[in-house]
């Protein structure tokens, strides 16, 4: 599923807590810096006794009070990401969670005619948001998706789902997705998330490939 290119949106999950900025807390080490994990912080004279944090595409915006020090805003992040982390990972369903809503989903949009041998997730798709391979029936997700909305889920498993019975993006394929009501929105997501990514300000952010289609591609 070729990632899209435009239309920019944020998924704000956020995370708040009051803070001390005379009294941080101690003995956290920030993280060692990875994809997901990018992170731009926010100073505000308005913000004197909060900290808080949500992800933004694929990095991560922190608040923090315009009068931390720099060893409080590095401690601060370093937490902050270690919570976020800890919220996402409660509701990222596991390979067996992804193949009970595959059939749910194939039930309810395709008439249960998509019966997949296996879906997991990967994390070598960083261009494609899901891909699936027909001849055996296997779909696979990007961990990428993962602590995005659950529509959005959604939609690229009904869209790998919908490949299992027709491989190519014909009008056949897409008369598959018309009977799910948010694939509009789920599409506009994904776009906003890939356009966020390539906004200038990012330093080493992903340029996914870019396609007239925001969904999976076969292989």
């Amino acid at each position: 599923m070729a990632a899209p290119s435009t239309r920019g949106r944020r998924d704000q999950n956020q995370q708040s807590r009051p803070a001390s900025p005379q009294h941080p807390p101690a003995g956290v080490v920030p993280p060692e810096p990875h994809d997901r994990s990018r992170v731009e912080v926010r100073r505000s004279a308005r913000r004197s006794r909060t900290v808080s944090a949500y992800r933004e595409g694929d990095r991560t915006v922190v608040l923090i009070p315009a009068r931390m020090s720099h060893a409080e805003e590095q401690r601060w992040v370093a937490q902050m990401l270690e919570k976020l982390a800890a919220q996402e990972s409660r509701r990222i369903p596991g390979d067996e969670a992804l193949m009970a809503r595959a059939r749910e989903l194939s039930a309810a949009y395709l008439d249960d005619r998509a019966h997949p041998s296996q879906v997991r997730w990967v994390t070598n798709q960083n261009s494609r948001w899901g891909s699936c391979t027909p001849s055996e029936g296997t779909i696979r997700l990007s961990h990428r998706l993962q602590g995005m909305p659950e529509y959005v889920l959604d939609y690229v498993l009904l869209h790998e789902l919908a490949h299992l019975l027709v491989p190519d993006h014909g009008p056949a394929f897409w008369a598959l997705l018309e009977a799910y009501p948010r694939t509009e929105r789920a599409r506009g997501y994904l776009e906003g998330v890939v356009s966020a990514a390539r906004l200038p300000h990012i330093p080493g952010a992903r340029h996914a490939d870019s396609g007239p289609d925001p969904a999976a591609s076969c292989g």
